[in-house]
This record gives C-alpha cells, structure tokens and sequence, in this order.
C-alpha cells in the first residue's frame, strides 16, 4: 500500500475547500487572514484530514494560531502523528 505524506494531503484538502492552488506555491500563506479558511472550514478540514490520515481530529483541539498556515498545519499534524 502508497503511504502519502501528511503534507500531501494536507495540501490536497486545502486545495479541495480553498479552491485554489495558492496553499501549495505558499506554505506560509495565512489562510484565516486571508478569508480563504473561516470556522465552518477549519471543522470541515478536521474532518476531511481525518478520514484522509486515519485517525480522529475533533474540533476541540483546533488553535487558529497553531492551523494559520499550510505550514503550521503540517507540522501540527506531524507532530501529532508522532505522538500517536
């Protein structure tokens, strides 16, 4: 079985809810500030990264700080998946 990367899927679903490519030329792209990610899709994130990466995201644990930015999402999640 492919194991893709976090990073991918994060990419991938970024793409799906922003519509738009930007998220991947741009890790650092600030997503909430830029109107691109509000509260209804950072929960519909968690849950579409949920499915895609296998395990359980809830909405409690969602810093906007720590979900600004491609990036940021990335490394929370790896950082995440490693403590699992």
């Amino acid at each position: 079985m492919l194991r893709v990367s976090i990073a991918d899927e994060v990419m991938s679903a970024l793409e799906t809810l922003t519509r738009t490519s930007e998220v991947r030329r741009d890790l650092d792209l600030e997503l909430f500030e830029l109107g691109l990610l509000d509260s209804l899709g950072a929960v519909e994130l968690l849950v579409l990264l949920s499915d895609r990466l296998g395990f359980q995201l809830s909405p409690a644990e969602l810093d906007r700080d720590e979900w600004a930015s491609p990036r940021k999402i990335i490394a929370y999640l790896e950082a995440r998946l490693a403590t699992r």
